[in-house]
C-alpha cells in the first residue's frame, strides 16, 4: 500500500504564499494624503498666499499657472525644478479650478512629483459661509 506524502506539497504551499503576501505589498499604489480636521463654518477663512508659498493653478485645457505666471505644460517640471532648486522647504500647493477633469490634477501632482517636491498639498475648495462672504461694495 503506497501513500502519498503530503509534507513537501505543503512545504511549497506555505512557500508559495509567503511569496504572495510579499509580492502584494509592493503592488500597492496610491498618494499618502493628510487631511485637515474639519472646522467651523465661523473659522474658515481664505487666505491670500504669501510670498513664500508656490500655488500651482490647473485650469481646464490644461493650463498651468505658478503663482498667477503662466507656464507651457511640456515644461512645468523642468520649471517647477527651477522654481525649488534654492528652496529648502519643498512644498507646493495645487488649485483646481471647479470644472477640471480628474487626469489633469493628477498629471499636475505627477510633474511635482517628477520634480523631487516633498509636499504636495491640494487646495480645497472655497466653502460658502459666513466668513467667505464678501460684503458688497460701499458707495
Amino acid at each position: 500500500m503506497s501513500e502519498i506524502n503530503m509534507t513537501p506539497m505543503i512545504d511549497v504551499l506555505l512557500v508559495l504564499l509567503i511569496i504572495f503576501m510579499v509580492v502584494q505589498q509592493g503592488l500597492q499604489r496610491g498618494l499618502i494624503v493628510q487631511v485637515p480636521p474639519p472646522k467651523e463654518k465661523e473659522e474658515i477663512s481664505q487666505k491670500p498666499p504669501d510670498d513664500e508659498q508656490i500655488v500651482l493653478e490647473v485650469e481646464p485645457g490644461p493650463k498651468y499657472a505658478v503663482n498667477r505666471q503662466p507656464v507651457e505644460p511640456a515644461n512645468l517640471e523642468s520649471f517647477l525644478r527651477q522654481t525649488f532648486v534654492g528652496r529648502p522647504r519643498k512644498v507646493i500647493f495645487i488649485k483646481g479650478a471647479e470644472n477640471l477633469t480628474y487626469g489633469d490634477v493628477v498629471r499636475a501632482v505627477d510633474a511635482s512629483r517628477a520634480a523631487d517636491i516633498a509636499v504636495v498639498g491640494l487646495v480645497p475648495r472655497p466653502e460658502v459661509g459666513p466668513a467667505t462672504v464678501v460684503a458688497p461694495p460701499a458707495q
